[in-house]
């Protein structure tokens, strides 16, 4: 079995499709190109159906469809219209709408999870984007950068980070998180800060403004209030909880549990449905269907189970799980290389090294992070042109280099 079965030439072919899509003009999205990665898989046996099935991570899932179904709710009420109009238009200058962006979002990441800021960010920007007559991209790439970054401060920032919490001895996650993670991370949001600020000024301004109106719901707005309460409410039970032997919440009730209240007593339950993000949660259907086969059938788990002494050194482990997160996607990653590391009985330097490096990979490429795909493909569905591979690439492997380079000098020599 070599490192290039067929299920790896396919998600390389997948790769290119998405990457040249808009080069070439391919009249796909991107949900479509993964969705025929999977097929083409499934249909020539490289993955059984029960296995497609298992690979499917059906927590995630439900988290999207309920923070999904959340934040198209708040879109739909006008809330989001109403928040963008009341503090970033205008009166926001341009400096301080990026301060907002990143290190607003990004630390908000940290407690909210980094694909919640995706999904309610995106419509909010684009909003302030249009009634400033900004061009967008910079911002949504600030959003994307920003989110990512500032979910590593956390153990509930982002998946990858919870299983590490959990699976590894750790005494105390929040408190080692911060203790190892959290000057670095502040010093790369700063980074952040000044080259999305470059961006922004490099883009320019629009010719017209192209700001679409929402009409309001009150009713709907105030509900949808009291389902961002219950979300917040839900995350800090569970950040409280972790100090304590009470059983947390699962990951889906946190969204499901909002969603489920705004289906039940929230007017326009069939306009939200109808405007769903249906095609982000198919292509993440596929994405686990087809990263599983990779996973299967190539000798990436065979590599990351028997590692050379540089894969469990800081560099390594940072170089290993930014490269190999945009094959096999960060938590399968970090799935494998966890029990590698414990078996070296490596110290707290090595799991937060773990964290760190598997998150930032998201900056890498868009495949790097659920949140990227589902701000582009988000904005796409609401007209905008979207983020390239190659724009996205051309600022986020210089940025996660860099970030990656912080991340050493502190866990290395600092910490």
């Amino acid at each position: 079995m070599g490192i290039m079965s067929l299920s790896l030439g396919v998600l390389i072919l997948v790769f290119l499709g998405i990457a040249l899509r808009q080069v070439f003009r391919i009249p796909l999205r991107i949900w479509q190109i993964m969705g025929i990665g999977a097929c083409i898989v499934l249909f020539t046996g490289r993955i059984s159906i029960i296995s497609a099935y298992i690979a499917i991570d059906w927590s995630i899932i439900f988290f999207l469809f309920g923070m999904f179904y959340v934040g198209q709710a708040l879109e739909e009420s006008g809330y989001i219209s109403e928040i963008a109009s009341r503090y970033l238009h205008e009166g926001c200058s341009l400096k301080w709408l990026i301060f907002i962006i990143v290190f607003g979002m990004g630390l908000f990441s940290a407690v909210l999870m980094n694909d919640t800021l995706a999904i309610i960010g995106t419509p909010l920007l684009l909003k302030v984007a249009h009634h400033r007559r900004l061009r967008s991209h910079s911002l949504l790439l600030g959003l994307a950068f920003a989110i990512t970054i500032g979910s590593v401060l956390s153990p509930i920032g982002n998946p990858q980070n919870l299983f590490i919490a959990l699976g590894a001895p750790i005494s105390s996650p929040f408190v080692n998180y911060l203790k190892y993670l959290g000057i670095p991370t502040i010093i790369n949001l700063i980074i952040l800060f000044f080259l999305v600020l470059y961006l922004a000024r490099k883009e320019g301004k629009m010719k017209e403004d192209t700001e679409d109106t929402m009409p309001y719901s009150k009713k709907l707005m105030g509900l949808c209030r009291v389902a961002i309460v219950m979300v917040i409410v839900l995350i800090v039970y569970n950040i409280v909880a972790s100090f304590f032997p009470i059983q947390t919440i699962p990951l889906p009730g946190i969204a499901l549990i909002p969603a489920f209240f705004l289906m039940i007593f929230a007017p326009k339950r069939k306009e939200v449905l109808k405007r769903l993000d249906w095609h982000t949660l198919l292509f993440f259907i596929a994405m686990f269907i087809l990263m599983r086969s990779v996973w299967e059938t190539s000798s990436i788990k065979e590599v990351l189970l028997n590692p050379t002494p540089f894969m469990h050194s800081i560099p390594g482990i940072l170089t290993v799980s930014t490269v190999v997160s945009q094959l096999i996607s960060n938590v399968p990653l970090v799935a494998l290389y966890l029990p590698t590391l414990k078996q070296f009985a490596t110290g707290m330097d090595s799991y937060m090294a773990l964290a760190a490096g598997s998150t930032v990979a998201g900056n890498f490429l868009i495949f790097g992070a659920a949140s990227n795909l589902i701000i582009i493909q988000n904005a796409e569905r609401r007209g905008e042109k979207g983020i390239s591979f190659f724009e996205f690439a051309a600022y986020g492997i210089p940025l996660t280099i860099i970030n990656l380079i912080v991340y050493y000098i502190f866990l290395a020599h600092i910490a």
